[in-house]
């Protein structure tokens, strides 16, 4: 599945947010694979970042990343850079942008 993000960065602190999102902890990245996310791409235009998150399931994964040690210290890290996400509605289920429109959909390939 592809999900996509919104997510705000806190006035000022855009640059720092990029340098240090520059590369994520490597047994982060290990997490990452453990719970299904295959890939996770994340673009900023001013203070917006757009996230773009390939998983097998986005809240499953999400939900085991709560209580990863590799997960939790890299919140710790990049959280003060994150002013917060926009949602939809509760918890992780509300993150998700909701799709409107895709090429390869309107095709039907």
């Amino acid at each position: 599945m592809r999900i996509a993000l919104h997510s705000v960065v806190r006035p000022g602190l855009e640059q720092g947010y990029d340098s240090t999102h520059a590369t994520i902890p490597p047994d982060l990245v290990e997490s990452f694979g453990r719970v299904g996310i295959h890939d996770w791409s994340i673009w900023r235009s001013g203070d917006q970042l757009f996230h773009l998150v390939e998983c097998d399931d986005f809240e499953a994964a999400l939900a085991a990343l709560d209580d990863d040690p590799a997960n939790i210290a890299w919140q710790k890290t990049i959280g003060p850079f994150v002013d917060h996400f926009e949602t939809t509605g509760p918890g992780h289920a509300g993150m998700p942008v909701p799709l409107v429109w895709r090429l390869q959909d309107q095709r039907g390939s």
